[in-house]
């Protein structure tokens, strides 16, 4: 499926979900699944990837993150709370919340560093320039902005040595690469490693496999390609039959399985006609593996 010559990337199955706006995919290795949210209709999607099960559970409320916890539990981002949830009692128990006061505004794409704290953004609904922030949220539970004045705040990624973190706004088209302390959790911008054209749509969430490089979901760009993070070189490409591609993560029993979202919104009726498949989740077998999600603390 790639238009690179001599790339054996393709796609090798899908899952019907039709989520309206797919995103925040997770690996939960104990279980064996995948996990992925469709943020506006409420919806958790649990899929076993050996049965090719799919169970869907339903929060009355916008549901944006899915993280590992400890104990087996999920760490939710519902509408701009955290919640931690017990997927056998389904009991949820809420931890903490940001900006309380900006109804517009949720939660957005969220990850887990080496230390165990939660990265995670926020957005305007209006998608209001400037109206979003990026929060650290440690063991106690207070949240801390590390960057401000973001537009969507998407995709997150830490290198193997723990010394480089990746992350995107998407509007600006940019990966920007940021130094990292990992003790602390201090952040300095070092530079854009990535600048995607515009014919290639807008990055959106984004992993890392194991060489380092930088796999980004493309909104508008019908694809997950592959980056060099370090020469800001377009390396590969997934091809998909969707325009709107919103995230990817790696999993399976080698972490050499690509779950990738995606979304139906901003599509007029003779789009969706035309990309039925539109909200569906692609699976990807690639030839570098990527690594496991961290466990929330």
């Amino acid at each position: 499926m790639s238009n690179n010559e001599g790339s054996e990337l393709q796609v090798i199955t899908s899952v019907p979900s039709q989520c309206f706006l797919g995103e925040g995919p997770l690996w939960h290795a104990g279980r064996k699944s995948f996990f992925w949210v469709d943020i506006e209709k409420g919806n958790l999607f649990e899929h076993h990837l050996a049965t090719e099960v799919t169970r869907t559970r339903h929060f009355p409320h916008r549901l944006a993150v899915v993280l590992e916890g400890q104990e087996g539990k999920l760490i939710l981002g519902l509408d701009r709370k955290l919640a931690r949830f017990d997927l056998e009692t389904e009991e949820l128990e809420w931890l903490c919340g940001v900006e309380e006061a900006l109804d517009l505004h949720r939660f957005n794409d969220g990850k887990v560093d080496a230390k165990g704290r939660i990265w995670i953004g926020t957005l305007s609904t209006k998608f209001t320039d400037g109206a979003g922030s990026l929060y650290r949220i440690g063991k106690d539970l207070k949240p801390e902005v590390q960057l401000s004045d973001l537009t969507i705040s998407n995709g997150m990624a830490w290198t193997e040595d723990l010394k480089t973190f990746y992350f995107i706004d998407t509007p600006t088209r940019q990966v920007r690469e940021f130094a990292f302390e990992s003790e602390s959790g201090g952040i300095h911008l070092r530079k854009v490693a990535v600048e995607v054209p515009s014919e290639l749509g807008f990055p959106d969430g984004m992993c890392i496999d194991q060489e380092g490089m930088l796999w980004v979901s493309h909104y508008g760009g019908s694809g997950v390609y592959r980056w060099n993070p370090k020469t800001g070189e377009l390396l590969d490409q997934i091809d998909l039959p969707v325009p709107h591609v919103t995230s990817c993560c790696f999993g399976g029993e080698n972490l050499d399985t690509l779950l990738i979202t995606t979304a139906q919104e901003n599509l007029s009726r003779e789009q969706l006609e035309k990309y039925p498949q539109s909200g569906d989740v692609f699976l990807a077998k690639v030839s570098v593996p990527g690594y496991r999600s961290n466990l929330a603390d």
